[in-house]
């Protein structure tokens, strides 16, 4: 590993968990997504039709809008099939499509805010773990220039950690890069829970 490609390499890390490196929001100093953190998502900004507060888990005791809830939760389904599907289940006598629009936005919510907050928890600790990961780098770096600002240098060593470094730091980055995607991640299912709990709606007008 040539020497100015591990320098830039390693300056990745630097920039990324250097002392300069801070977070958006110091009351959540694990997050790393340019969107400001917000732990949970309320109903009422993705949703105006009835209010679900007596709702509870009741939509869990419904087969049928279990198993479509699992369904349209799954961010590989796409969002015009999702849509279709809630139009077909909220079709019938208009008596019965309030309470079955409750029971499905009441499920939609608590599972996708479930995924939200396990993928915002998930984020967290791929952060802490980029943390270490940096501490480690940054030790074996120091390590490194000691062996080559050594009286009598070790060739075999410092090939050795170079390759060492040059390996960690390309971790490093492709973490790093895969960070930039999952933090859309809460987003997009902000988007979706908004998406599908549009469509309930205009099936009750």
């Amino acid at each position: 590993m040539r020497r100015p490609v591990l320098l830039f390499l390693l300056g990745t890390v630097w920039c990324a968990f250097g002392a300069e490196a801070f977070a958006a929001d110091p009351r959540y100093p694990d997050w790393p997504c340019p969107q400001i953190k917000v732990p949970d998502i309320s109903a009422t900004a993705v949703w105006t039709g009835p209010a679900i507060d007596g709702v509870g888990r009741a939509w869990e005791r419904d087969s049928m809008v279990k198993a479509l809830v699992a369904r349209l939760a799954l961010r590989r389904i796409p969002i015009e099939e999702a849509e279709k599907a809630v139009v077909d289940f909220m079709a019938g006598e208009a008596t019965a499509k309030g309470s079955k629009a409750k029971l499905l936005f009441a499920g939609l919510f608590d599972m996708m805010n479930a995924q939200r907050s396990e993928v915002m928890g998930g984020i967290e600790r791929l952060t802490r773990r980029q943390r270490e990961f940096a501490d480690r780098i940054r030790a074996n770096t120091r390590q490194l220039r000691e062996l080559e600002d050594a009286a009598a240098r070790d060739q075999v060593k410092i090939d050795e950690l170079s390759n060492q470094l040059a390996w960690d730091t390309r971790i490093f980055e492709d973490r790093r890069k895969s960070t930039r995607y999952v933090c859309e991640v809460p987003t997009i299912i902000e988007r979706r829970v908004f998406a599908l709990g549009r469509v309930i709606q205009q099936a009750l007008e």
